[in-house]
């Protein structure tokens, strides 16, 4: 009897401990879905976003609009020299009006965006290639390291002579600039895949080709668009230099050449509003591709913060 009343009192105490055990934790399941809740609730509104994104570089770029118009009304330099923000303005509306503006603005931006593929294209299985083989990766790793840091202005001598005064030029140009930078953003994204997600792709059956792309690729993603970012910018630099220097032939009037004609005309207000308009296109570019870009994969991560969304 004495046995049946201990065994009771086990089976009492067992059902006491998984009872409370299942409560805490619904308790903290329920605080998670809390603190979910908040996080959403947190979000800022889309007037906030705008007010905390877009209003600072509207702001600085007012006061530096200024600071620049009040030197000019101070020191009254030659206009030849300096011109004021007035004078680059009607450059900039000048060249609208006669079309050359746009003209520009869509070779360029032709250029740069084909050849910018084409360096995806050509860098990403490289990457892909030199980050999952180690013996090709301390073979060419240095060399890539090496193209990567060489100014792509140094590749316009050979380009011209291998391909003349042609868009070819340009696109070779591009294409040395940004390739680099794609292959080692890729590379760092892959060294930071968790070692996890391989094994995990092992015991599911997964072959070194599936291994890469479905699993490797994806978890590199935030590597890889860091890359692509970087790799515009070297991109977008190294058509300006080509655009610059490749003048005649069959060349298309792009933004670089636009800028070189102003400057053998000596109109400083026309460079300025070019190298304007040149930077204007890199930020829209950063703003409207790679920003939303890196926040939905940081975001699809947990790695963004409430106040940066």
């Amino acid at each position: 009897m004495a046995s049946e009343i201990t065994d009771g009192a086990d089976v009492s105490s067992r059902f006491a401990r998984s009872t409370t055990e299942a409560a805490d934790e619904l308790r903290t399941l329920a605080a998670g879905l809390d603190a979910l809740q908040t996080d959403a609730a947190d979000r800022p509104s889309v007037w906030r976003r705008i007010r905390q994104s877009v209003l600072p570089p509207i702001i600085c770029v007012i006061a530096l609009i200024a600071a620049w118009q009040l030197y000019i009304v101070i020191a009254q330099p030659r206009p030849d020299i300096v011109p004021a923000p007035a004078d680059v303005a009607a450059a900039l509306g000048a060249a609208w009006e006669t079309a050359q503006l746009q003209q520009a603005v869509f070779t360029s931006l032709e250029r740069g965006i084909l050849g910018f593929l084409i360096a995806i294209v050509v860098g990403t299985p490289i990457g892909l290639l030199l980050a999952e083989v180690k013996p090709l990766r301390r073979a060419f790793g240095p060399l890539i390291s090496g193209l990567q840091v060489l100014p792509s202005v140094a590749w316009v001598p050979a380009a011209i002579l291998w391909f003349g005064l042609t868009d070819a030029t340009a696109y070779f140009v591009v294409l040395m600039g940004a390739t680099p930078s794609v292959i080692n953003g890729l590379i760092s994204g892959i060294d930071q895949v968790p070692p996890q997600l391989r094994r995990v792709g092992q015991v599911l059956g997964a072959k070194k080709l599936s291994m890469a792309s479905l699993i490797v690729l994806p978890a590199a993603l935030p590597g890889y668009v860091a890359g692509l970012k970087q790799g515009w910018a070297f991109s977008w630099r190294s058509l300006m230099a080509a655009e610059i220097i490749t003048t005649g032939g069959t060349m298309g009037f792009g933004l670089g050449t636009m800028l070189d004609n102003s400057r053998q005309l000596s109109d400083i207000a026309s460079v300025l509003a070019t190298i304007i308009v040149i930077l204007v296109i890199g930020i829209l570019v950063e703003l409207v591709i790679f920003a939303p870009l890196e926040r939905r994969l940081l975001r699809g991560r947990g790695l963004l913060q409430g106040g940066s969304r």
